[in-house]
């Protein structure tokens, strides 16, 4: 009688059969599993607006050329700090008007349209400083660099903030434009913000 016939080695034989088959499936999977996890990453990183960040960006820089774009970025979002002070105030001005116990959407508008105006002057003076800047690094740099032209923030675009490491617009307002400081939870005075 051979050693298969008998009922507990074939027991045996089954139960190690379907242990290798569970274990090559369970390989498999992680296989396949892991293969598609790098393959979204790589793709990811490869996807427009998912570059490295700005804090990224500099540190590979060296010391001279990161102060210095820092230093010119930081002075560009300082010289556009008034339009934007500017365009939170009329705005705010023109929410008040319209709470108001007499309402004028003319004057309004007119708000708005001051509003806009001084934003579009703050955006204006970021999204320049940027290429001002390119202009004057070595190749390598300018090419890390020059995605920030790309990058748009959720209230518009301009050159990141040199000091939170990701754009927002090198605002020293945080990329807020339609005067949200002043708004409380559930405040939808105003209009809404734009969606990307």
């Amino acid at each position: 009688m051979s050693l298969l016939n008998s009922p507990r080695a074939l027991k045996i034989a089954l139960a190690a059969s379907v242990a290798l088959n569970l274990f090559a499936i369970a390989g498999g999977v992680t296989l396949w599993v892991t293969k598609t996890k790098a393959e979204n990453k790589i793709e990811a990183a490869q996807a427009p607006g998912r570059q490295s960040t700005f804090k990224d960006i500099l540190a590979g820089m060296e010391p001279e050329t990161r102060d210095r774009v820092r230093s010119t970025f930081r002075a560009s979002a300082m010289a556009a700090r008034p339009d934007f002070e500017a365009s939170r105030a009329a705005r705010r001005q023109a929410v008040e008007l319209m709470r108001g116990p007499n309402p004028d959407a003319a004057a309004a508008n007119t708000l708005l349209d001051q509003s806009r105006a001084a934003e579009m002057r703050g955006r204006a003076r970021l999204e320049h400083a940027a290429p001002a800047v390119l202009a004057t690094l070595d190749p390598d740099d300018r090419q890390a660099l020059a995605v920030i032209l790309m990058r748009r923030v959720k209230s518009g675009g301009g050159a990141p903030d040199p000091h939170k490491g990701g754009p927002d617009g090198g605002r020293p307002d945080g990329g807020r434009t339609d005067g949200d400081h002043d708004r409380g939870p559930g405040d939808r005075s105003g209009p809404p913000h734009e969606q990307h």
